[in-house]
């Protein structure tokens, strides 16, 4: 079944709107035979109301009173002084050295020649002020010529093998960037 079609038929809603008319119409007729006032006689009938008292529990008991002990102070006994007994200190005699051996004095401990380290290979030697084999004039890219830009610097790093091949570019710097970094790699 379709949902919306369900959702718009009238006689579906035909019972809820049953229901609310009766409830109303039973309002109606309880309003005009007078219902209403008997049953506001009924609710009006006096009320007695007792105020009932709180029995209070009686207050406990005072606390009985805390008994102090009461120690007498220790005086502490003073020792008298008892002085030391003089004990008569032996004398010690020193030994008599007869006749001094000279020591011969100790080899010296041979010193190895520290070992030499083979040379290191020699690294290549960095030259500067390559000139290219070639000269490419680059293109000028479209990007700069859509947002009018006439000039530009870009800075970048290149590493070149011993047979003189780029291996690796890197851009430094570039103004303005991103523009012309691709017409440089």
């Amino acid at each position: 079944m379709d949902f919306a079609r369900q959702q718009r038929d009238p006689t579906r809603h035909l019972i809820g709107i049953t229901c609310v008319i009766l409830v109303h119409v039973l309002v109606i007729y309880a309003l005009v035979t007078g219902l209403a006032r008997k049953a506001v006689d009924v609710i009006k009938k006096p009320l007695t109301a007792t105020i009932i008292e709180e029995i209070k529990a009686p207050p406990p008991p005072p606390p009985p009173p805390k008994k102090i002990e009461v120690t007498p102070k220790v005086i502490p006994q003073v020792q008298p002084y008892v002085p030391p007994p003089d004990v008569p200190v032996p004398t010690l005699s020193e030994p008599v050295i007869a006749a001094v051996t000279p020591t011969p004095p100790p080899e010296p401990v041979a010193i190895a020649p520290p070992v030499v380290a083979p040379p290191a290979p020699p690294k290549p030697a960095i030259r500067r002020g390559i000139v290219p084999l070639t000269r490419v004039s680059p293109e000028y890219p479209q990007e700069a010529v859509r947002k009018n830009i006439s000039e530009g610097n870009v800075i970048a790093r290149l590493n070149i093998d011993e047979k003189g091949n780029v291996t690796d570019v890197k851009i430094v710097e570039a103004k303005p960037p991103r523009v012309f970094d691709r017409e440089v790699i």
